[in-house]
């Protein structure tokens, strides 16, 4: 079987794969929620003859789906969540299907059905040439919230990889060369006395001063962090009423950097500034680690070789397809676009890229955004692709990705990325001397950083407890 049988089986079979993605699209769930997205994938593999491990790491939603037996061992990572208050039908104008539900402003819905698209095309080839070694798709949940892979990391389960394979929808085509930012998300909650706010306020400690006390000193940390770095904070709880004073006071926030060590300094930081507000408020102050992302390690021989993978396909779009692009971007102010266009690094005015670039002048860059894929990407080599799935100028986690990702510009988005990892995969698992190169280049990466999953071995995933209705009922 040739690399043209495995595009040619793709393109065969490519609506069943546009129907799932659809279908997760049209029943958008929340980060630890996914349900539905999650058994439609196990069901779809299922029947594909892969071997499924359910509820990893104690997530309901987390698994992993394996074919074949013994090394190499390569993996593919899949998403399935939304995000809160983009729903959004297709559509260039704003038109909400639920009001305030979730929708996929980030195209997660594409990025783990190509995973399970490019895995069964492989999974064709391997049976037909009595092919030895194991495919993997790893159904990763929550990657909003940037925790789920580091549960299933916690877990081992890609201990053993050789080498993992992942994409996302963007509005180009391109290896992902630069640096995604490693990030911390932790909740600092205060305690104080309550007191009636006018009758005796001398008898109050209130936790919302210690918040709000933090936070100005957080802000004055701001002009002295690497340039780069990002503070993002919300309070969420900020006590009852006026005319209480607050016994409880809750802030929560996200702290970026280019590297883990660089979080890890400015956490410490914020941490003494807390301290230092629970003194001024003769208050207390706990704080609880949601999650502590690593940032991305790219590896240049496995985008190297999606690169040169990606070059077999090619992409177009109609002339309906671009005139639905220019009606969206209507919406977007022109000078966003323009500094789209000049982020992209790309020389072209087109709306929707079909070219593919390999810029290697982004190694050892950092960009804003982080993913729990840099966890992985500290365990075994990980390579990575962006692919056209909107138009250049729409921004990811809003309602305008929400409508293009669920159009056929994001599912052509999709195809390509199942078209690259799979072609990717047929040559892994053909040239044993491909997957030693890489990872050669990812132990001289990491020798003496070993991989220390961020989130503390006594925090749990935040999964919602399933009631039986029945059962409720009874009570």
């Amino acid at each position: 079987m040739s690399k043209k049988e495995i595009l040619d089986w793709i393109n065969t079979n490519e609506g069943i794969f546009t129907d799932i993605a659809k279908n997760i699209w049209e029943n958008p769930q929340l980060a630890y929620d996914e349900d539905y997205a999650s058994q439609l994938q196990i069901d779809t593999l299922e029947k594909e003859n892969f071997h499924i491990q359910p509820n990893i790491g104690g997530i309901p939603t987390a698994f992993v789906a394996e074919y074949g037996n013994g090394s190499p061992i390569i993996g593919i990572l899949g998403e399935f969540d939304a995000l809160p208050g983009l729903s959004q039908t297709v559509s260039p104008t704003r038109e909400e299907i639920v009001a305030d539900g979730p929708g996929h402003g980030c195209g997660h819905h594409l990025l783990g059905t190509a995973g399970v698209e490019a895995v069964i095309a492989l999974k064709e080839y391997m049976k037909k040439e009595n092919i030895k070694g194991t495919v993997r798709y790893y159904g990763c949940p929550a990657e909003e919230v940037l925790s789920g892979k580091t549960y299933m990391a916690r877990e081992g389960v890609f201990d053993d990889l050789d080498c993992c394979l992942t994409w996302h929808p963007g509005t180009s085509n391109f290896t992902v060369n630069q640096s995604m930012q490693a990030m911390v998300s932790i909740e600092f909650e205060f305690t104080g006395i309550t007191a009636h706010a006018a009758a005796a306020p001398h008898a109050g400690r209130s936790a919302l001063d210690a918040v709000e006390l933090m936070n100005v000193g957080t802000n004055y940390m701001r002009e002295h962090v690497l340039d780069g770095s990002r503070i993002h904070y919300v309070i969420t709880n900020g006590g009852l009423a006026p005319n209480v004073v607050p016994d409880q006071a809750k802030v929560w926030y996200y702290l970026r950097a280019a590297t883990k060590e660089q979080v890890n300094d400015m956490l410490k930081r914020v941490k003494k500034i807390a301290d230092g507000a629970v003194l001024m408020t003769e208050t207390e102050v706990k704080s609880t680690i949601l999650a502590f992302a690593y940032e991305t390690l790219p590896n240049e021989t496995l985008n190297d070789i999606m690169y040169e993978n990606m070059m077999q396909s090619e992409i177009s779009f109609t002339k309906e397809e671009e005139t639905f692009a220019t009606q969206l971007l209507k919406s977007i102010n022109p000078e966003i676009v323009k500094m789209s266009k000049k982020q992209l690094h790309d020389q072209t005015d087109d709306l929707l890229p079909t070219h593919m670039a390999n810029n290697k002048q982004l190694l050892g860059s950092s960009v804003g955004g982080s993913t729990d894929v840099g966890d992985v990407s500290w365990i075994t080599p990980t390579g990575m692709v962006m692919t056209t799935s909107a138009p250049v100028g729409v921004q990811a986690h809003t309602w305008q990705a929400t409508s293009s990702y669920g159009s056929s510009i994001g599912y052509k988005g999709m195809h390509l990325a199942a078209k690259t990892m799979a072609l990717t995969l047929y040559d892994l698992f053909s040239n044993e001397e491909l997957v030693a190169k890489a990872k050669e280049e990812f132990k001289q990466s990491t020798t003496g950083k070993p991989y220390i999953a961020g989130i503390p071995d006594d925090v749990n995933p935040p999964v919602k407890k399933k009631v039986d209705p029945v059962f409720t009922s009874m009570k």
